[in-house]
């Protein structure tokens, strides 16, 4: 699960990044824009940050990406 969560923030940072540059925005751009500070942008685009949903959403949601959760129903 681990790794699985590894990759996973990876390719979110990766598609954050992605946005904001094309967007024609600076970290500190976006930094001010969500309230999230350039350092945590920074972590999260390189993936190395565990942020939580909600300084995701802050984060992704200006740059027009919507984060939400949903529940997994299992049947056994």
């Amino acid at each position: 699960i681990l790794l699985f969560l590894n990759l996973f923030m990876k390719e979110i940072g990766k598609q954050i990044a992605e946005r904001r540059k094309k967007n024609g925005l600076t970290q500190q751009d976006l930094s001010e824009i969500s309230g999230v500070s350039a350092k945590t942008i920074n972590s999260i685009e390189l993936g190395k940050a565990n942020p939580s949903v909600n300084v995701l959403s802050k984060v992704a949601n200006p740059l027009g990406f919507k984060i939400s959760l949903s529940e997994r129903i299992t049947h056994e």
